[in-house]
């Protein structure tokens, strides 16, 4: 399948998980990344959820990586320049929605992509070789182009599947690692 065919699939099967379903899922994925991954005293990237996509709820990531001593990087988009910054994380009150849903630190400290050690990534679907599908504007696969080369890309990935992608180009950025509800695959 195309990527737009897999984005729109994938866009319905997240509209029918209920909202108990989605606390279970975004638990255990924090769950499984904390008992494998070693986060205090390193510099994250992480995204929050689009409420209305029913994205992971990576809060519950934020909250036990800021007690853990970890730099939490936080993304804001350009429009203009199809592109991130990173904030750092020092409250709730410097978060904004933007128009498209995503809280957005709204002041803060920057952070530089080559800061980061690990980079969590959102996705709608993803392949066996770790080519993820987001929402299709490009803005990580251009980030993660900047980060250091040994900086992790790990997906966060609602489902415990994985899809064929017909038509991966060479902008496509894959990642290392996805946790699903159930297990941690390394590419």
């Amino acid at each position: 399948m195309t990527k737009q065919q897999i984005r729109e699939n994938y866009k319905k099967k997240r509209s029918i998980v209920t909202n108990d379903q989605l606390n279970t899922i975004s638990e255990s994925i924090c769950s499984i990344l904390f008992e494998n991954f070693e986060l205090r005293n390193k510099t994250i990237s992480l995204f929050l959820p689009i409420e209305q996509q029913n994205e992971i709820n990576t809060y519950l990531i934020l909250e036990k990586a800021v007690l853990n001593g970890t730099r939490v990087g936080l993304p804001r988009i350009n429009k203009q320049h199809i592109s991130l910054k990173h904030f750092l994380f020092e409250n709730t009150q410097q978060l904004i929605i933007n128009k498209l849903g995503i809280p957005e630190p709204s002041y803060g400290k920057e952070l530089f992509s080559t800061e980061f050690d690990i980079v969590f990534v959102p996705l709608l679907a993803i392949d066996l070789k770790g080519n993820r599908i987001g929402y299709g504007k490009g803005y990580y696969d251009r980030f993660l182009k900047e980060c250091k080369e040994e900086c992790l890309f790990i997906g966060l990935h609602l489902f415990d599947e994985f899809t064929r992608i017909d038509d991966i180009n060479k902008f496509d950025i894959a990642l290392h690692y996805c946790i699903t509800p159930t297990q941690i695959i390394q590419f």
